[in-house]
């Protein structure tokens, strides 16, 4: 009645339901839909090929919003460049973006390898309430940074 596909996904539908993660809830029920609606065999193909860059698009317009909406002008840019986490900031948003990059790369031509990496994710946003987004890991390796340095601070005096 149902294919190994479906079956997984509706294990992962329960998985994400009792972990309470509406992202991923969203994300099986959007795919079985378009499976299920016989849609999967024009648009899988699309969501494979250009699905992060359009992911990263959405994630870059969220972060972008603030500053068209005004709430983020010069005057916090310059308030945040005298802030010593601001350059920590700065220095994980560059080095996530280089890691990201061959990420990308790797996703794209290693097929075992991203078929481990998105169990990975899977198991991290379902067990641990890790959210599947790429940026929100510069903003975690910057958080960690800063508290390195806070705790460096403390001790020194």
């Amino acid at each position: 009645m149902f294919s190994q596909a479906s079956v997984f996904m509706l294990i992962l539908l329960a998985v994400a339901i009792l972990a309470k993660n509406q992202s991923l809830i969203v994300a099986v029920l959007f795919l079985l839909v378009i499976k299920w609606i016989g849609l999967g065999d024009k648009l899988f193909p699309l969501f494979q090929q250009k699905g992060i860059n359009i992911g990263v698009t959405v994630i870059t317009i969220a972060v972008l919003t603030p500053i068209v909406t005004g709430e983020i002008g010069f005057k916090q840019l310059g308030e945040a460049v005298r802030s010593s986490y601001a350059w920590i900031a700065l220095g994980a948003g560059v080095l996530v973006a280089l890691i990201a990059a061959s990420g990308i790369d790797l996703l794209k031509t290693d097929p075992h390898i991203t078929t481990a990496l998105v169990f990975g994710t899977i198991l991290a946003v379902t067990l641990f309430n890790g959210v599947a987004v790429g940026p929100l890991i510069g903003a975690g390796i910057a958080y960690l940074a800063m508290r390195v340095v806070q705790f460096f601070t403390n001790i020194g005096g």
